[in-house]
């Protein structure tokens, strides 16, 4: 009996310990579930929680701030004031853009849904880091507190170049420091005064006023066939399966190329003669282009244009289209002919080509293109900085160094010849892209970087319909140039 009693009390004892040990075990499982989800909770608000305050459905949690907080100001580089808001005797706040139509798409507006910074930074703005016993002055007095404000990275001086070179043309510009992607300049035209958008809303979203897009920009969400600027991807892929024998590369250009029954005619059907890869690259010949990227494998080119993030998001503040690119093993013969010369279905951003020719200028290294330098509160106290980021290393130092050359005999021997007599040296590649059904009508493009020697700025340029890159878009990028070498030579 006693001997009974013990088994019980054994087998009890390890019943007890064995469900004790499940408890235990069920304890430190919902434990670490809820560690996670707490870990989860804090990664999300710091890495997503300003663009969940900051985003377009959040309008109720908007609107509380802004019956606390008077907008901050936005500010170019050297502290010019943008965007500001002002208020008269009866506490009316009214939104000023003191220089109109000039920062008119990179700045935006705020009202009816907002655009540009305005809208990409809307919720701090509309925070106020001032010291706390201001605060608490404020909320005695029952009065609102004054919201940070935005120091971007956009120079005063480039901005009035890039605007008056474009001139009363459509299209777009911008400007980056190719080293760690601020962006220095943007414009986009047709334009608006931002400070009547109020008033002449209901005509810009109009059927009337359509036509022009005015309110688009075009340098972030314009999308064009790049033309010839894509010769930059065809060339690296050709490089990328010929590292050893590029150079060995010759073309006698006729005019045009046929192949499978298909041809492609040099612009203007310009005969070019005997070719290598590299006057073939600074001569723009179609007809070698075609040859050369009929050659590579499509796997090579889609995998470069990949890394150069066709097809992707870009992490920017500013509303964008996605640059895209479509072959597959489905593409005829004739499309491939057509997107090696970035005609086709291809089609690109101003913004995208600043970033490809910064990469090629930057030794490889893809800079993410940014816009605001720092946040500071009303005292000029810096509350959050913003640091260079680099996206990826696309290119070998090899690659990089042909690619430099390249685009530097575009400039003393090819189509932008009209800058080699210039003070400062170039690199770059110019476009004409064709659009529409109607035969010859283009779009002009130039992208650059300069100095060759060591980049400091890097420019993309589209003039819509208007013809060779080298008679429109390149003559816009040396008034730039020249605005930033003799304008400000005393600075550099």
């Amino acid at each position: 009996m006693q001997k009974n009693r013990d088994a019980n009390l054994r087998t009890n004892s390890g019943a007890k310990k064995e469900k004790s040990k499940e408890i235990m075990m069920l304890t430190y499982f919902f434990l670490l579930i809820f560690v996670a989800l707490l870990g989860y909770l804090v990664f999300f608000q710091v890495s997503y929680g300003e663009d969940m305050a900051n985003s377009p459905y959040n309008r109720k949690r908007q609107s509380q701030l802004a019956q606390k907080v008077v907008r901050g100001q936005i500010m170019a580089s050297e502290g010019e004031v943008l965007a500001k808001t002002e208020i008269d005797d009866e506490g009316n706040e009214t939104r000023v853009y003191p220089y109109g139509h000039l920062f008119s798409h990179v700045v935006g507006y705020s009202m009816n849904g907002g655009s540009g910074l305005e809208a990409g930074y809307n919720v701090r703005l509309l925070r106020s880091n001032a010291p706390v016993l201001e605060r608490i002055d404020h909320f005695l007095s029952n009065s609102k507190n004054i919201g940070d404000n935005i120091v971007t990275t956009l120079d005063m001086g480039l901005q009035e170049a890039a605007y008056n070179a474009l001139g009363d043309s459509r299209g777009a510009v911008v400007v980056m420091n190719p080293k760690t992607g601020a962006v220095l300049a943007m414009v986009s035209k047709p334009d608006y005064d931002p400070n009547e958008i109020g008033d002449l809303w209901d005509y810009y979203t109009s059927e009337e006023s359509s036509g022009d897009s005015s309110l688009v920009n075009r340098a972030t969400q314009g999308l064009y066939p790049p033309g010839s600027i894509f010769k930059v991807f065809t060339a690296l892929a050709y490089l990328r399966e010929h590292d050893d024998n590029y150079e060995d590369y010759q073309y006698d250009c006729q005019g045009s190329i046929n192949i499978e029954g298909e041809t492609i005619n040099c612009y203007h059907n310009e005969v070019h003669g005997p070719l290598n890869l590299e006057s073939s690259f600074a001569r723009s010949c179609n007809s070698s282009f075609v040859n050369i990227g009929y050659q590579c494998n499509k796997k090579t080119l889609i995998d470069i244009c990949r890394g150069f993030l066709f097809n992707s998001r870009l992490d920017i503040p500013l509303a964008y289209s996605k640059s895209s690119i479509s072959i597959s093993k489905a593409t005829t013969t004739y499309q491939i002919m057509q997107t090696v010369i970035g005609q086709g279905d291809t089609l690109v951003t101003p913004l995208h080509m600043a970033m490809m020719i910064s990469t090629i200028a930057n030794d490889g290294k893809m800079m993410n293109p940014y816009f605001v330098d720092h946040i500071e509160n009303d005292g000029g106290t810096v509350v959050k900085q913003y640091r260079p980021k680099k996206l990826d290393l696309l290119l070998t130092s090899k690659e990089t160094k042909i690619m430099k050359e390249f685009m530097t005999s575009v400039v003393t021997e090819g189509t932008a010849s009209s800058l080699n007599n210039a003070d400062y040296t170039v690199a770059g590649k110019t476009g004409s892209a064709e659009y529409g059904t109607i035969k010859g009508n283009s779009h002009s493009w130039f992208v650059c970087f300069s100095p060759v020697e060591d980049p400091q700025i890097a420019i993309s340029v589209i003039v819509e319909g208007a013809g060779e890159g080298s008679a429109y878009a390149v003559p816009v990028a040396r008034k730039i140039l020249n605005a930033y070498y003799y304008e400000y030579s005393s600075e550099r």
